[in-house]
């Protein structure tokens, strides 16, 4: 048995962190938590959205690979179509507003590097 309390953060492979950290913090609204340099030319960087618990550390990938993926990453919101209209009104891409019987509507969104992420409304 192990001490696990929390998730601290889940890293995600971004080709340029500033542009990353400025699509997180700008376009989603999230707030940046740590934005450190840990050698020369890197910076350990993490993101949430405000009040949340686990963060998102954007992690320069080494010439570009690794980004691009399908992070298996849920974001809750209390209105899953709200959150449609608004990320694609903002320029983001997003796919289609899923709605199935008793499950909560969701949809994918791709950041700026192309990794996915996951709107899904709170259930009630």
């Amino acid at each position: 048995m192990t001490t696990i309390t929390d998730v601290a953060a889940i890293g995600i492979n971004v080709r340029d962190q500033d542009e990353a950290l400025a699509f997180f913090t700008g376009t989603l609204g999230f707030e940046k938590r740590l934005d450190a340099p840990i050698s020369p030319g890197m910076r350990w960087i993490t993101v949430a959205p405000p009040g949340a618990s686990a963060s998102i550390a954007l992690i320069a990938s080494e010439g570009g690979q690794d980004v691009g993926t399908d992070t298996g990453i849920r974001f809750m919101v209390p209105d899953a179509a709200a959150e449609h209209t608004a990320l694609e009104a903002g320029g983001v891409a997003v796919g289609e507003l899923l709605r199935w019987p008793d499950v909560p509507p969701m949809f994918a969104f791709d950041d700026p590097d192309g990794n996915r992420f996951y709107i899904v409304e709170e259930m009630a």
